[in-house]
């Protein structure tokens, strides 16, 4: 598999009071098309501002951060704008869904945003999208009326909306009881390998970075080491 997204010594400081705090030290993270891949690391590594900075949510410092070969790092703020609204979803942890909104609604925010297709054809795809979550019943209850399990789905669903190239997920599961992430743990999976969705997932959750195609752990700021899922992980080795 060819590398779709590859950051190359990505650094990353944020100021704290008169100083500042560096927090990525020149990370470097290459993700293969069509892979799922697990990022894991104590809390206040670094994971989740690497990610934003893959998927051009924040800028780094310096380093670069390309995408099919291209520097997103680089782009002015309406390139990335459109970068993300085309080639990238993100899920959350907290969902981040329009509360007042219905699920169906949620769905097709992105296209609209994007102007992606016919209105009739959109609403098409976001059928099939909540559907395929299994929230073909639920197309039109808002927000509030989901547990958390049903608004994390309609997020992943909002997050395929676009058809993006790279799936990102700060902690999907981070909010949900055992029995729901694990539901959400095969659905991911199912997605990766029926649609060849590229994923990147920030993660505490051992089970789900368990189902991974690759898990990556991050010590302050940087990569240390990388193998396959961990119940067969490859030795440690300078990332």
């Amino acid at each position: 598999m060819a590398d779709i997204l590859v950051g190359i010594d990505i650094v990353k400081t944020f100021p704290v009071g008169r100083g500042r705090l560096s927090v990525l030290k020149g990370a470097d993270l290459s993700v293969r098309e069509g892979e799922m891949l697990a990022v894991m690391g104590a809390s206040g590594v670094g994971k989740s501002t690497l990610l934003h900075i893959r998927g051009a949510l924040d800028r780094c410092d310096s380093g670069k951060v390309l995408f099919d070969g291209q520097d997103v790092a680089r782009l002015n703020d309406a390139a990335r704008s459109a970068f993300r609204n085309s080639a990238v979803g993100f899920v959350f942890q907290f969902y981040h869904l329009l509360a007042d909104f219905t699920a169906i609604e949620n769905v097709l925010f992105p296209a609209r945003i994007g102007r992606r297709g016919a209105k009739s054809s959109a609403q098409e795809r976001a059928y099939a999208l909540l559907d395929r979550v299994g929230l073909g019943e639920r197309l039109h209850h808002r927000v509030q009326q989901l547990s958390g399990g049903e608004q994390q789905r309609v997020a992943i669903a909002r997050a395929l909306m676009n058809e993006p190239r790279v799936l990102l997920a700060d902690e999907p599961t981070g909010n949900l009881d055992t029995a729901t992430s694990e539901e959400i743990h095969r659905m991911l999976k199912e997605l990766n390998r029926e649609r060849g969705q590229t994923m990147v997932i920030v993660t505490h959750d051992e089970g789900l970075a368990g189902i991974c195609d690759r898990v990556l752990h991050m010590v302050d700021g940087v990569i240390r080491d990388e193998g396959g899922p961990l119940d067969s992980a490859r030795p440690p080795g300078v990332a």
